[in-house]
């Protein structure tokens, strides 16, 4: 923590969390993926994790420091991985409001991406949150190594915090670490339980617009529960294993 100023250690120490989090909820792939968090005021400056490090393995300490106006970032020995430069370096230089961001390869988020029709329908509580709060994706064309499929996502986000990459996965953005990480569990837990209805195989009571838009507003009402539940999630890492924190 030395090194760094405590603002700075905060948020290292919260992403790191957030690494530990997403492999404890078994939503990590490999070690692919990533998450990171604007550090200047303009959101070009951002620290993400470094490359193919495991996210039960990342610490606060070795998190990046990476620039988006840095052209030569990718010839650099901490170089991070094409995919991660052009995807995240993209939105932090375009969206300086998208204070962090987290792209999964999630089970249920991606198996519901690759339906013909992968609109998150409203069906509980939980999906309901999501109601039209989502953008689509539907033009996947192969992994986001270049600067025109970063800038492509981009676009495709738009104003929208949450994006349902087809074929791909998921990418959540949000004004803090706690509050994207919240948005993130709570769609991958919506997408479970959407799957998990069509699997049945029976007829699904969807909700509608009218309940389901009443339902989002509380959910707006409510968001600094996510504040909480990301420090209830550190305490469970705490009494697991505290070293995402060094």
């Amino acid at each position: 923590m030395s090194n760094f100023k405590s603002d700075e250690w905060q948020l290292r120490v919260d992403l790191a969390a957030a690494f530990r989090m997403a492999a404890l909820l078994d939503w990590h792939e490999g070690i692919a993926n990533h998450f990171s968090v604007a550090l200047s005021n303009d959101g070009r400056r951002f620290l993400m994790n470094p490359k193919w490090r495991h996210f039960s393995l990342v610490k606060a300490s070795e998190l990046v420091l990476f620039d988006a106006d840095d052209d030569k970032t990718m010839e650099q020995n901490n170089a991070p991985d094409p995919t991660a430069w052009h995807i995240h370096g993209s939105i932090h230089a375009k969206l300086p409001a998208a204070r962090c961001v987290m792209h999964l390869h999630s089970p249920y988020a991606t198996a519901l991406s690759t339906l013909s029709d992968p609109e998150l329908k409203a069906i509980d509580q939980t999906t309901a949150r999501f109601h039209q709060r989502v953008a689509l994706d539907l033009e996947y064309g192969g992994m986001a190594d270049d600067q025109d499929e970063g800038l492509r996502l981009v676009a495709a986000l738009g104003n929208h915090q949450t994006l349902l990459m087809g074929n791909h996965g998921v990418l959540v953005t949000g004004p803090s670490i706690a509050e994207t990480f919240d948005t993130l569990y709570h769609f991958e837990r919506a997408c479970r339980t959407l799957m998990l209805a069509y699997a049945s195989g029976r007829d699904i009571r969807f909700l509608s617009d009218h309940v389901a838009e009443k339902t989002a507003q509380a959910w707006q009402r409510t968001a600094h529960a996510g504040l909480t539940h990301f420090s209830e999630m550190k305490q469970v890492l705490d009494r697991r294993d505290s070293s995402y924190a060094t």
